[in-house]
């Protein structure tokens, strides 16, 4: 039989998140955005859960945007990076893609294509990845405007909503608004997660969240929960060994731990070839049997090792989970020295997912 290594996506956790989202979001309508394979927890299963709660979609590439189609949803998708190649203009006219265009070959492209889809336009406000500069864009605006209807809106993505301390993001949204007040015709979006715990933001007409829809925090120095979203992810195993080590014994490769007393182990069957971060560190928190207990020595590819002190009774096949309810995924990557957008999205496909309403 298959290991019982398992992530439980909860999909009602994922439309508490979604209206949640929308709630603060006040006139301005959010766009899912599911890009990543749903931040790991499934594209089109994730698409299908939101399809009564949103109006689009916001993907990174055409292939995502396919994966939506493939299910039947019919929701305008907006393409975050573009397109990537001439013929993906077809494609997206034929499909209802709203690409976002951001440098000068796209527009090129476009203008070159005799029928056009809707197109968003990315204006850079100091991100500095992608995107037209002010003066650029107002040119590339003046060049499109003949074709009316063509340009559905404009866009810019912050740098630093995470941190609400930082003076990064009103300097930004500074410079979107005196562009935008030019093209009052034009929708606008500006929202990603963290712009929606930002007190008196600016949101406009479109929002963009993304990782706060799956449970994990936008913002540095507060878990999901915290910010009273629920985990959509519950990444669990089973103990397939319980032993107690004698004092100086020591656990896994390079023995970083040792063991000061004797001290009940148990191995874990999951490990960084799950997804399970290979530098999270002893201490790391999991649950077991109603407890916390801590990862002890290094991470393998497809084992952990837990201290089973706080929780003596725990026996071979009982339940672990390593992020989800108890254990928020935030602190296992601050644990680990990362961030949850990249343990989400690191679950690997040998992870079953099974999902619940």
């Amino acid at each position: 039989m298959p290991r019982n290594t398992i992530a439980h996506i909860d999909l009602d956790a994922l439309r508490f998140n979604f209206s949640l989202a929308a709630a603060n979001a006040g006139s301005a309508r959010p766009m899912a955005v599911v890009k990543a394979d749903g931040y790991g927890h499934g594209i089109r299963a994730v698409a299908r859960a939101l399809a009564t709660d949103t109006e689009c979609y916001a993907v990174a590439c055409l292939e995502e945007a396919l994966a939506i189609r493939a299910e039947g949803l019919t929701h305008p998708v907006v393409l975050l990076e573009g397109v990537h190649a001439q013929a993906d203009l077809k494609i997206c006219l034929k499909e209802g893609f709203e690409p976002v265009l951001h440098n000068k070959v796209q527009i090129d492209w476009l203008t070159s294509e005799p029928v056009r889809p809707v197109i968003w336009l990315k204006l850079n406000t100091g991100m500095n990845r992608l995107g037209f500069g002010p003066q650029e864009l107002a040119e590339v605006v003046d060049r499109l405007a003949p074709d009316e209807g063509l340009i559905r809106g404009l866009m810019t993505h912050f740098a630093c909503a995470d941190d609400l301390a930082s003076p990064e993001t009103a300097a930004q949204t500074e410079v979107f608004a005196n562009f935008a007040e030019a093209h009052p015709d034009l929708q606008r979006s500006v929202g990603n997660s963290a712009a929606h715990f930002r007190p008196g933001q600016a949101l406009y007409e479109w929002t963009r969240p993304g990782i706060m829809l799956y449970g994990a925090t936008p913002l540095i120095g507060q878990t999901g929960p915290e910010l009273g979203l629920r985990p959509v992810m519950s990444l669990e195993s089973e103990l397939i060994s319980v032993r107690t080590l004698a004092a100086g014994d020591q656990v896994g490769y390079g023995g970083t731990w040792t063991a000061e007393k004797p001290t009940p182990m148990g191995i874990v069957a999951v490990g960084y070839g799950d997804g399970y971060p290979r530098h999270a560190g002893t201490g790391t928190p999991a649950w077991i049997n109603g407890r916390r207990v801590n990862l002890i020595g290094r991470v393998s590819m497809d084992m952990l090792a837990l201290d089973l002190s706080d929780a003596p009774d725990a026996r071979i096949g009982d339940k672990v989970e390593l992020w989800g309810a108890h254990v928020a995924v935030d602190e296992v990557a601050r644990h680990a020295g990362t961030i949850a957008y990249e343990l989400l999205t690191g679950v690997t496909a040998r992870v079953p997912r099974q999902y619940s309403e």
